[in-house]
């Protein structure tokens, strides 16, 4: 089952400084038909303006996956962390007991990132952050695993039997990817056209994949991907 969430169809609201748009139920936007897809919660993209960005908040019990489509995003956090990441690199926090941080756009451009939720596996964990470079040279024509809960995985830690990927393809190409038994994806192409076993996707549209063991995606234009592989 292949279901398209087309990225005209999202909810949203633009506040100036931030231009969000959820594929899933967040903050005032509500839909009973999307409040998630398994594990994965929150799917959101945003846009935030040059100079802007999200004050000290709390967050408790949620891995908090960041991945920076252009720009670049602050954090700073209650844990004395501090760092910057830069577009097509990711960065995690698991919140566990309890978190503030803040994240801000302090360059001259326009940020663009998804920001990606998942309910944790270790209610009451201790909160943690992390941020890795990931050259998108090393995922051409493949997937390579960004965060991940999963054993063995060479990637960004967070608390949750999931993994977080990304991919680029160049127009023509295709790549395969296995989804075991009971097991959903979520998959959007950062930019691009694409082909889900056959289903077209266009830039930001979403697709919640599941009961299908293989997941074929074909390029139709250059693109990048990222998707979640969760139960």
């Amino acid at each position: 089952m292949i279901d398209v969430r087309p990225f005209s169809s999202l909810g949203g609201a633009n506040h100036g400084w931030l231009n969000a748009k959820h594929h899933f139920s967040f903050a005032n936007y509500y839909d009973p038909s999307r409040m998630g897809w398994g594990r994965l919660r929150v799917w959101n993209d945003d846009e935030i303006a040059a100079k802007s960005g999200f004050p000290p908040h709390p967050h408790a019990d949620m891995e908090i996956i960041t991945y920076v489509r252009t720009g670049a995003i602050t954090h700073e956090d209650s844990m004395g962390n501090k760092g910057r990441t830069p577009a097509g690199d990711v960065q995690v926090m698991s919140a566990g007991t309890g978190v503030r941080h803040s994240e801000f756009n302090l360059d001259d451009e326009t940020t663009t990132l998804f920001q990606i939720w998942i309910e944790t596996d270790k209610p009451g964990a201790k909160p943690s952050w992390g941020q890795r470079e990931f050259p998108k040279s090393d995922r051409s024509g493949k997937f390579q695993v960004l965060a991940s809960g999963m054993d063995g995985d060479d990637a960004l830690s967070i608390n949750a039997e999931a993994r977080i990927l990304g991919a680029t393809l160049n127009a023509g190409e295709s790549l395969t990817y296995s989804l075991a038994e009971g097991r959903r994806a979520y998959l959007v192409p950062a930019v691009g056209e694409v082909e889900v076993n056959g289903v077209k996707l266009n830039a930001r549209d979403g697709a919640a994949i599941k009961d299908e063991a293989d997941i074929t995606i074909t390029a139709r234009a250059d693109a990048e991907l990222v998707m979640v592989d969760s139960l």
